[in-house]
């Protein structure tokens, strides 16, 4: 059995568990932050300082702290989704990454593994990125223009140990998110199914498609196409904006639809004739009212 198919396996698998268990009775629920589900971060590596995406009149900018880089792939995915969903939890800015790094990680759905290229190297190095970057939303309609300025966090203590990953530390590992994060993430949450995220987590483009698909779907209420440039314009900003860059996110972007459509089958989807044609669905998690 080839790698591909050991992997969509597992895929159907998980997601029969989900079908079979709705995400509250599960204490599955998980929350994004909906600013980061309009618009995404980097997929891969890059050197560049600044990155920035566009969703229609919303624009998100990502500046990184000199020397540290930004933020790319699943794992600050993972991170942001555990991070919203404590904070809408516990309603407290101050969140505690753990009783030790590998207690942490579980709680992201990972293995903790050592080496250059482990989990362990990757989970310090993603998160000291995400939590040095500062982000800037802008909304322009006509002749007015709506700016925040963001951080995930104004302060974080870090005191895990990769050589015992399994041993709590004298003093806890904390963070404390930004203000206007903060506040922005309590008001405006994204419910999404944690078990999904955990398994679409290969893929970075998967995970922003799946908590954009259900969000999406929390307020369609009409059949629409969404041209494959204004896509790659949220979703694949490192493609060529010609016609062969839209052309490869088009056809990377089906791929990743193809596994989403196995954990969330109600999502009514097709390729149009210009774009992605969306009909109305059901939300993969139900849009929770605010106590």
């Amino acid at each position: 059995m080839s790698l591909n198919e050991k992997n969509l396996n597992k895929l159907i698998t998980e997601a029969m568990a989900i079908e079979a268990e709705e995400a509250k009775e599960a204490d599955a629920i998980g929350f994004m932050a909906r600013m980061l589900v309009q618009a995404t971060m980097p997929h891969k590596k890059t050197d560049e300082l600044h990155f920035s995406r566009q969703n229609g009149n919303f624009h998100l900018a990502m500046t990184s702290f000199p020397g540290t880089g930004l933020p790319y792939g699943s794992l600050p995915r993972l991170l942001l989704a555990w991070l919203t969903t404590e904070a809408v939890r516990t309603k407290e800015r101050e969140l505690i990454l753990g009783d030790s790094l590998s207690d942490f990680m579980r709680q992201l759905g990972l293995v903790p593994t050592g080496g250059r290229w482990g989990s362990i190297t990757r989970i310090k190095e993603q998160t000291n990125r995400l939590f040095s970057a500062s982000m800037q939303c802008r909304v322009e309609t006509g002749e007015h223009t709506a700016i925040k300025n963001y951080s995930v966090a104004s302060e974080a203590f870090i005191w895990w140990q990769p050589q015992s990953p399994g041993q709590q530390s004298l003093w806890r590992s904390t963070v404390t998110l930004d203000e206007h994060f903060f506040k922005e993430i309590i008001d405006r949450p994204v419910p999404i199914d944690m078990r999904a995220l955990h398994a679409l987590r290969q893929s970075p483009l998967a995970l922003d498609i799946y908590s954009w698909l259900t969000y999406r779907m929390s307020y369609l209420k009409r059949s629409t196409e969404i041209p494959w440039q204004a896509l790659q314009m949220q979703f694949g900003a490192s493609y060529g904006l010609d016609a062969q860059g839209t052309r490869s996110f088009k056809k990377a972007f089906l791929r990743q639809l193809n596994k989403i459509n196995v954990v969330y089958p109600e999502a009514k989807i097709a390729e149009g004739s210009y774009g992605l044609q969306l009909k109305p669905s059901k939300p993969h998690v139900a849009r929770i009212d605010k106590k």
